[in-house]
């Protein structure tokens, strides 16, 4: 496969994985706050998505190390759903030990990402999550209290952001492949 279709196909299978990620993160915070009956049924796409990286990374970085970033963006998926329960509940201590732990996570993915690829920085990867994860709270919190013109607005930037990171992981990629 020549350069330019390598980095194409990259680029549209990370932008596509970002935005599924940020978009069933969404209808995952709007049927939880709301109650919805799709809950169950959205959790279970949400929870797809690592799986869906995994198969895409599997074939630069190998299985044991795919793996591990699935199992890293999975237990970011899960703290995300209990920080979201916990602030629909109004239990300020509980957001705010996952919220921790949602940090100390994307710290994780943040090192990990950087010690398998030279061109991806842990400054970056942690910039970048950091922005995630504050951005998502936001949304969520927004959801919560019922501000529906700001939620959508900061689903807007979310939107962006993730395919910043989209960009970002296949720029690395390709990179990484063609060494340099």
């Amino acid at each position: 496969m020549n350069n330019c279709r390598m980095q194409r196909d990259l680029t549209l299978a990370f932008r596509d994985l970002w935005m599924q990620h940020v978009v069933w993160t969404r209808l995952f915070i709007i049927s939880t706050v709301s109650g919805l009956n799709d809950l169950k049924y959205v959790t279970n796409r949400l929870l797809r998505n690592p799986k869906d990286f995994e198969k895409i990374l599997v074939q630069y970085y190998g299985q044991q190390k795919a793996g591990k970033f699935q199992n890293l963006l999975t237990e970011h998926l899960l703290i995300a759903a209990n920080l979201v329960n916990a602030a629909k509940d109004g239990k300020t201590d509980l957001v705010e030990s996952e919220r921790k732990k949602w940090y100390t996570n994307a710290d994780e993915i943040s090192d990990f990402l950087a010690s398998i690829n030279c061109f991806w920085s842990v400054k970056s990867w942690k910039a970048m999550l950091y922005d995630h994860l504050e951005m998502t709270e936001a949304e969520a919190v927004q959801r919560i209290e019922g501000h529906y013109e700001n939620d959508i607005s900061e689903f807007d930037k979310i939107s962006t952001q993730a395919l910043k990171m989209a960009d970002y992981m296949a720029v690395g990629i390709r990179k990484q492949v063609n060494g340099r």
